[in-house]
């Protein structure tokens, strides 16, 4: 018989056996997460480089082949998503809301997911690793995904870029 409040040597063992399977699955699932955002988003700490006159910043396809790549607007920091079919930069409603943009004009916009109404908008602030670009064009997209922003050609038209073996390099003069 044993006595009240001490544990029986097999039942501790098996709470043993089950508080270590569970820490060694959450330290799995943690590493697993870390390892797919990085293969969603290759570029999260974005390198800048100088040469001559010029910085320039090198990004990796993601399994899509898509460029996406951390960035901040107005000190808020987001994730791009590179579109040369875009106009201007488009920013989610909850981003914009956090990065402080005021809603101008509305006018209607085609998307992917259709037409859509958007507000015009300027960003103060747009860092993409050392380039910054200030005062730029935009819209709030209240229909994008509330994390993404769609870096369109009111930024990528002020840069240089070249694509090769899946690298893409921005450079800014």
């Amino acid at each position: 018989m044993s006595k009240p409040g001490i544990i029986r040597p097999e039942i501790r063992y098996l709470l043993y056996f089950g508080v270590f399977w569970v820490v060694l699955l959450a330290a799995a699932a943690h590493l697993f997460g870390s390892w797919d955002s990085r293969k969603a988003n290759p570029n999260q700490q974005l390198v800048s480089h100088t040469r001559g006159s010029a910085t320039e910043i090198e990004l990796q396809a993601n399994r899509q082949g898509h460029y996406l790549a951390n960035g901040t607007i107005n000190n808020q920091k987001v994730t791009f998503i590179l579109d040369t079919g875009a106009t201007t930069v488009s920013v989610s409603e909850a981003i914009a809301q956090k990065a402080g943009l005021i809603p101008r004009h509305p006018s209607m916009a085609r998307t992917a997911a259709g037409t859509v109404r958007v507000w015009s908008t300027t960003i103060q602030e747009l860092r993409l690793g050392d380039i910054t670009f200030n005062n730029v064009p935009g819209t709030i997209n209240p229909a994008m995904d509330p994390d993404m922003v769609l870096l369109g050609m009111s930024v990528l038209g002020q840069l240089n870029f070249s694509q090769q073996s899946g690298v893409l390099t921005l450079s800014q003069e």
